[in-house]
């Protein structure tokens, strides 16, 4: 008489659709990370377009400046690092997309900017002393920069509906009751508005002025305006900085050394998505699918937290590639020897996992480590290695310990290939 079993309903035709439709799941966003998507209005643009590249990348201008010392005026820490951070909010304000502003040696700042290609402009934006006054028509100042609290470029329209970009000033209370003495005792005359003697604007006092905001017209367009309210609101430099390098990186090597990189890249992917299924067979094509997750959820992170892709950053994403395929090795490895005992198949997959984490933990928590530290210490390219090397490792983590494994486990209850030398035995 035949044996009477107990078996879970439907579990080899749940496990082939939850198989397929994760498929059908990773090769669509797949398309859309690499081609992008549109519906009706609503658009998704490729990843690729979202994800910042470095100057090594897009190209730029790379400037080194140097400090230089006044007599009975020393150069300090203090106006090194002070230098520095008016630097980076003057280049901030210009919208510019991740540039490198780092100390070299002891009076020298590095700065890196993606995507500008005019040295003059980068010169003009750092270095300027931005001393702006605001001179009556007698020659007398009536009040200088430093009593500006705030600067903003933005349009205004006027009676007849024409838009125009204006700068807007908002000053202290020691600057508003300057202003507003400099307005009651100048009216209908012209208060000059100069930046580093240089006049910029000449408006004609129509009112006294008491409410402690004013404008500044004349400007040609919303990025002119943008540049002087960036050099106003970051105010004058502590040290008087000189250019002793200044490199312009064209776009055409930029884009050369991305094209290589992403060439570079794709093809030691492909080797190891070959020798994992060469090896492994069922297990390595499993390995491949959670790879393809990976890279995917990679590029993902990539562009939702504005991650800056340097030539050092896709070395740390290859890097940390490779370290997600030693994690199923180790796993795959396990689930052998759990096979070669004569344990059941799910019951070596279970074991295999159980037995490998503590080894694949130990190896990415030094890693972590490590990419802490050069994030830490380092600058500039550095931080980029740093920074995808520490993302790719977490993710790693992730789609070796949790996506590789429900994709083996559904794939062993689809009972496609039972033959365990398929699995390693």
């Amino acid at each position: 008489m035949k044996k009477k079993v107990y078996k879970k309903k439907g579990t080899r035709s749940k496990s082939t659709v939850g198989f397929v439709l994760i498929l059908a799941i990773i090769a669509f966003t797949s398309f859309v990370m690499i081609n992008g998507l549109q519906v009706g209005i609503y658009e998704i643009l490729p990843v690729k377009d979202n994800v910042n590249y470095g100057l090594d990348l897009t190209g730029g201008v790379y400037v080194v400046l140097e400090a230089k010392e006044a007599k009975g005026d020393p150069v300090t820490d203090e106006k090194i690092n002070r230098a520095i951070a008016i630097i980076q909010e003057r280049i901030d304000g210009l919208g510019v997309s991740e540039p490198i502003i780092a100390r070299q040696g002891e009076n020298r700042i590095r700065v890196s900017i993606p995507d500008m290609q005019d040295q003059k402009e980068a010169l003009d934006v750092i270095g300027k002393t931005a001393q702006l006054e605001f001179v009556g028509p007698d020659g007398e100042v009536v009040l200088t920069g430093e009593r500006v609290r705030e600067s903003n470029a933005v349009y205004q329209t006027d009676e007849t509906g024409a838009r125009s970009a204006v700068v807007t000033l908002k000053f202290n209370e020691a600057g508003t009751e300057a202003f507003a003495e400099a307005t009651a005792k100048y009216i209908n005359q012209v208060i000059e508005i100069k930046l580093d003697g240089e006049v910029i604007s000449a408006p004609q006092v129509q009112t006294k002025i008491t409410g402690g905001e004013a404008v500044i017209t004349g400007m040609a367009n919303i990025e002119e305006a943008g540049n002087l309210a960036t050099l106003i609101q970051a105010g004058a430099l502590p040290v008087e900085l000189e250019p002793v390098e200044v490199r312009t990186i064209g776009p055409t090597l930029g884009q050369d050394s991305l094209e290589k990189s992403i060439i570079g890249g794709a093809i030691g992917i492909s080797l190891v998505f070959a020798f994992m299924l060469f090896y492994y067979r069922v297990p390595g094509f499993i390995a491949d699918l959670a790879l393809i997750v990976y890279v995917l959820l990679n590029f993902l992170v990539y562009s939702l937290i504005g991650v800056t892709i340097t030539l050092p950053g896709v070395a740390g994403i290859i890097l940390s590639i490779g370290m997600a395929v030693d994690a199923n090795v180790i796993i795959f490895e396990r689930i052998k020897e759990e096979l070669r005992i004569g344990k059941s198949l799910g019951a070596a997959i279970d074991s295999g996992f159980k037995e490998a984490f503590s080894s694949i933990f130990d190896g990415n928590v030094t890693v972590v480590i490590a990419g802490l530290v050069l994030f830490a210490l380092g600058s500039g390219t550095v931080k980029g290695f740093a920074v995808t090397l520490l993302i790719g490792t977490a993710i790693s983590m992730f789609t070796a310990l949790t996506v590789t494994r429900h994709l083996l486990k559904m794939f062993v209850n689809m009972q496609i290939v039972k033959n365990t030398k398929f699995y390693g035995a």
